[in-house]
């Protein structure tokens, strides 16, 4: 069963600090690379950060130096540290694949107060 359940969002104030959690279903984790992305109020979901089963990670220049991405290979599971926030970093964000799958989760709301 394809599962992907994002969680650790919230409401935190410009320069703060959140870690968000995925957890995903084996078949989905196993030996893929795994993304976090974000959707902001009225535009297009994007890419945040990524990082392949052994580690390598790349991230969205909007993001670098701020946020950190990790995984569990034991747990299935891939984290967002992020930090430094931004109100500009307010949206809805969701893990996936890379490149993503069709089938997306519920994603985790960020909002970032100025």
């Amino acid at each position: 069963q394809v599962q992907l359940v994002e969680s650790g969002g919230g409401l935190v104030q410009a320069g703060g600090s959140l870690r968000l959690s995925c957890a995903a279903s084996g078949n989905i984790f196993s030996l893929n690379v795994m993304a976090w992305y974000r959707q902001a109020p009225g535009k297009q979901r994007e890419f945040v950060a990524a990082i392949t089963s052994g580690g390598s990670t790349m991230y969205a220049d909007s993001v670098k130096g701020r946020f950190t991405i990790s995984r569990d290979n034991a747990k299935n599971t891939v984290y967002l540290q992020m930090n430094s926030l931004k109100p500009e970093d307010t949206a809805v964000y969701y893990c996936n694949k890379r490149p993503a799958m069709h089938y997306w989760g519920k994603g985790t709301l960020v909002t970032v107060s100025s």
